[in-house]
């Protein structure tokens, strides 16, 4: 592992809730997988309580940038500060920036070398959500990214062939229309990572039935905005 990344993860600020979870949210194969290291300029896209913003934060250092996006659409219904604050508002994460927009218009000051999404893929789609342009906030995604960018999508399964069925019920969605949605952005199917499946999901129940939260099977997909890379 790489001393930058084994300090990522050693950080002392990171809550002792974070780290009880990373054995099932596999952080460093997850940063390994989606190509992040110290410089870069990185957005955390719907964060939630900043997991993974935290951990971005030390592993680009004092010459990266992360950037933790927050939909409006979550932000005005819940009528208080977003969790991911807690994150943004402590000196120690100096380099990260909280931006609070509707999905469609997500944007950053400068040109990114990746934007993250974790989990959430699929309330784009959901009611809770609200009627937002997936097809608008792919491409927004697309011309946030410097050429030869990466977009790192993970999410829960659902089952092959269910389309959007399961993502208000099961909050699962299907891979493939996952697949098929970016592609249709302009990105470039770049690889898919295996470190987060599981196979005694049987994809039927909602991500937080007790029987099996924090142990559901999910897809990690890497897509890459055409054009070569300028670091």
């Amino acid at each position: 592992m790489p001393v930058w990344l084994d300090a990522a993860l050693t950080d002392p600020g990171r809550p002792a809730a974070d780290m009880a979870r990373d054995a099932a949210r596999r952080p460093a194969e997850t940063l390994l997988f989606a190509g992040i290291r110290p410089g870069m300029k990185v957005a955390d896209l719907i964060p939630g309580g900043g997991y993974f913003t935290r951990i971005f934060s030390k592993a680009v250092g004092p010459r990266g940038r992360v950037y933790a996006y927050v939909p409006g659409e979550f932000a005005a219904q819940a009528k208080r500060e977003p969790a991911v604050a807690a994150v943004t508002n402590d000196p120690a994460y100096a380099n990260t920036r909280m931006m609070v927009d509707t999905m469609p218009r997500f944007t950053a000051p400068e040109k990114l070398d990746v934007v993250f999404t974790a989990q959430n893929y699929h309330d784009l789609h959901t009611q809770r959500m609200g009627p937002v342009d997936v097809a608008r906030v792919n491409k927004a995604v697309f011309a946030a990214l410097k050429p030869g960018g990466l977009y790192i999508v993970i999410d829960h399964t659902a089952k092959a062939g269910t389309g959007l069925s399961a993502v208000d019920d099961f909050h699962r969605i299907d891979p493939a229309l996952v697949r098929r949605e970016i592609e249709a952005a302009g990105f470039v199917f770049d690889g898919q990572g295996d470190f987060l499946r599981d196979p005694k999901d049987r994809l039927n129940v909602s991500v937080f039935d007790k029987s099996i939260r924090g142990e559901t099977d999910q897809f990690v997909y890497r897509f890459r905005k055409p054009g070569r890379a300028r670091r």
